[in-house]
């Protein structure tokens, strides 16, 4: 993170280290960083860190802002310079903005609760049976955890849940019996053409 060392002395070379946002910086306890000299205002500067810049603001504080010994409302600061508020000197020793992203880990289900006949008790709902298995992770499930996808034409591909690849049913899983209704779809009978005879 971008940091300012405070190089008069009686400081002890004092590290400010900045965050995001505005950092006002002056006497008063108030600020987010306290500099106890007679040259430095109340609220003598605000320093924006920004996600690809620092800026230095000056608060009309008394004995002025400066860079590299010139005087200044609002400039940007990079690495290796001078900033000076009133007779207080500060090196600019870093720019930098370092964000870091939380790593989040969802929580891992229970595993299956096997039971005497040796089937598995579904790890996210207790009561149910194990019927897939994805390909991928391994992960089992009931027929509730399921994720389904209709394609075109009417097939329905099996998700899982937790990594979305491919699941099948597991070997011990019957066929769902098909509707009389389905049956007649899938059995095609022979036409049997019946001629009138003449009169």
């Amino acid at each position: 993170m971008a940091r300012l060392v405070v190089k008069s002395q009686g400081f002890c070379d004092q590290v400010i280290e900045l965050h995001l946002g505005v950092n006002r910086l002056g006497r008063s306890p108030e600020n987010h960083f306290q500099i106890q000299h007679p040259s430095i205002s109340a609220s003598h500067c605000e320093v924006i860190l920004a996600a690809d810049e620092v800026t230095v603001r000056d608060c009309d504080s008394t004995n002025g802002t400066f860079i590299g010994g010139e005087q200044v409302t609002e400039a940007k600061l990079y690495a290796g310079q001078t900033l000076c508020l009133g007779d207080v000197e500060l090196f600019v020793e870093s720019t930098d903005v370092t964000v870091a992203i939380p790593k989040f880990e969802l929580p891992l289900p229970a595993p299956p609760v096997v039971l005497s006949d040796g089937s598995l008790l579904c790890p996210r709902h207790p009561k149910a049976k194990v019927t897939h298995q994805c390909t991928y992770c391994r992960e089992v499930m009931c027929d509730t955890c399921v994720h389904r996808m209709r394609r075109r034409g009417g097939k329905v591909i099996k998700l899982c849940p937790v990594c979305s690849h491919r699941c099948e049913p597991l070997a011990g899983e019957g066929k769902k019996k098909k509707s009389l209704l389905e049956f007649f779809k899938t059995v095609k009978l022979p036409v049997i053409h019946v001629r009138r005879k003449k009169d």
